[in-house]
């Protein structure tokens, strides 16, 4: 795998340098900037976006090769989204120990078995956020959910082909899902 600083190296002909930042809007969760900066031929410009603490979002597999998912109600959206458990990362925490947080919060499942696989960025056109993606086995019911205060989910369990199918067919249109999924795929039929 390249490193970032290797990767940065070779493109620095792309770079835009930070002259200033403004604060647009700080919220619980979302931080919005509009930063000025200089593009590679010299010339000024405006980029505003949103600073995002990052995520988790884990394919937690059961021992009959089931996946777990979760169906919740995504406000921007206004509809029900069928996704695997996922959430925020807490200033400070470290990612493994979001993912299993999470999951037990969101699923009442822990794992014994858990493998970091890779990070996605979802919209890097505006949003610095980061999802960090995990894959749990060794799955045990240790509780009931430990749902966050205004948070309602369902848990269901699909196979790996099922949850392909649904990406197909349009119902998983999540695209920290969709990217999970094809690293499960990967583990699962290639060895990856």
């Amino acid at each position: 795998m390249l490193e970032i600083s290797r990767l940065n190296r070779h493109h620095r002909h792309l770079h835009e340098e930070l002259i200033d930042s403004t604060p647009v809007f700080k919220g619980s969760l979302l931080d919005v900037r509009r930063d000025r900066v200089r593009l590679p031929d010299g010339h000024e410009s405006t980029r505003e976006y949103i600073v995002h603490p990052g995520a988790v979002v884990i394919v937690a597999i059961q021992d009959n090769g089931e996946l777990l998912f979760e169906r919740q109600h995504r406000y921007p959206l206004r509809r029900a989204i069928l996704e695997l458990p996922a959430g925020k990362i807490d200033p400070g925490e470290d990612i493994r120990n979001t993912a299993i947080r999470e999951l037990l919060e969101e699923t009442g499942y822990s794992a014994t078995e858990w493998r970091y696989l890779g990070v996605m960025h979802p919209c890097v056109g505006y949003s610095d956020e980061r999802i960090e993606i995990f894959l749990a086995r060794g799955l045990c019911r240790e509780s009931a959910q430990q749902l966050d205060h205004g948070e309602f989910l369902d848990v269901l369990s699909l196979t790996l082909a099922a949850a392909i199918d649904a990406v197909r067919d349009g119902e998983i249109t999540d695209a920290k899902t969709i990217t999970a999924l094809f690293w499960a795929e990967k583990v699962n039929e290639a060895g990856w």
